[in-house]
C-alpha cells in the first residue's frame, strides 16, 4: 500500500522542510526567500519503516507573485497524480501568532477543497523551538480560540517539528523530530483507518475515469504510433496529450464548482 499525502500551507510555512524532515533526507529543495519556493507541485515516494509514502509538496497558497488563476492548474495537476484522491492532507503553520493571514489560508483551503477536507487533515506546526519551555503544541494551540477551533475541526490532530534545532535530538524526547514524525505517521494511520480510505469527490472521480480511459486508448495508440515514431516517442506524446485534455476538463469542471475538489 502507498499512502499519498498532500502538504498545504502558505508561502514560507516550511512545507518543503517538513517533507524533508519526514523522509529524513533532503529530497525537496528549500528556498530562503519571501517568494514561494515551490513553483510547481512535486511528488516524491520514499520508504519509511517498510512502508511506501508519497509526499506531494504544493505551491504556497499565498504565493507572493502568482495569481490564484495561475496556481489552480499547478495544484490540480499535482492532485491528478493521486486520483482518485490522497489519503491525507498536512496543513502547515508556524508556531507563531494566529493572524488574519493564517485564517485566510484556512478559509482558502476550505473554499478550494470543501469542509470535508478537515476530516482528512492534520495540522503540523514548524519552528517548534518557539514553544515556551515545558509547553507542548496543544498547550500552545489551546491559548488561541481560532487555532483551537481549527485543530478540533481536524479531529484534535496536531504535531510540531523544528527543521533546524530538533534534528539530532533522541527519539524519546518530545522535542525531537524523530519522535514527532513517528507520532505523525501513527496519527495518519488512525485517520485513514477511521475514514475508510482516501479523500475524493466528483471531480477527482472524473479524473480517475479520464486516466482509465486514456490507459485503454493509450495501449492502442502506442501500438499504432509505435510503428511510425517508436514506442518511447509515442508514449510521451499520448501521456502529454492526456494530461492536457484532463486538465482542460478538470478546469472546466472547476469553473462550474465553488470548490477545487
Amino acid at each position: 500500500m502507498n499512502d499519498e499525502i498532500v502538504i498545504l500551507g502558505k508561502t514560507g510555512a516550511g512545507k518543503s522542510s517538513l517533507a524533508n524532515t519526514t523522509f529524513g533526507e533532503d529530497v525537496f529543495r528549500v528556498y530562503d526567500s519571501s517568494n514561494s519556493g515551490t513553483r510547481e507541485c512535486k511528488a516524491v515516494t520514499n520508504t519509511i519503516n517498510g512502508r511506501n509514502i508519497t509526499l506531494i509538496d504544493t505551491p504556497g497558497l499565498f504565493d507572493t507573485n502568482r495569481s490564484e488563476e495561475e496556481m489552480k492548474p499547478a495544484i490540480l495537476k499535482c492532485l491528478m497524480e493521486c486520483a482518485p484522491g490522497p489519503h491525507a492532507f498536512l496543513i502547515v503553520l508556524k508556531v507563531e501568532k494566529f493572524t488574519e493571514q493564517e485564517k485566510a489560508v484556512i478559509d482558502k483551503i476550505s473554499k478550494h477543497f470543501g469542509e470535508k477536507v478537515f476530516r482528512y487533515s492534520t495540522i503540523v506546526f514548524t519552528h517548534g523551538d518557539q514553544l515556551s519551555d515545558g509547553k507542548t503544541i496543544k498547550d500552545f494551540v489551546y491559548q488561541n480560540e481560532l487555532m483551537r477551533d481549527l485543530v478540533k475541526k481536524c479531529g484534535d490532530r496536531c504535531h510540531v517539528i523544528d527543521n533546524k534545532y530538533w534534528k539530532d535530538k533522541p527519539q524519546g524526547e518530545y522535542r525531537s523530530n524523530k519522535f514527532q514524525v513517528a507520532q505523525l505517521l501513527n496519527t495518519i494511520d488512525k485517520m485513514v483507518e477511521n475514514n475508510g480510505g482516501y479523500y475524493t469527490n466528483e471531480m477527482l472521480q472524473r479524473v480517475k475515469e479520464i486516466k482509465q480511459m486514456w490507459s485503454k486508448v493509450g495501449n492502442i495508440g502506442v501500438s499504432f504510433l509505435g510503428g511510425l515514431f517508436g514506442v518511447a516517442a509515442s508514449v510521451y506524446f499520448l501521456v502529454s496529450y492526456a494530461i492536457k485534455i484532463g486538465l482542460k476538463l478538470a478546469l472546466s469542471f472547476m469553473d462550474k464548482k465553488s470548490v477545487l475538489m
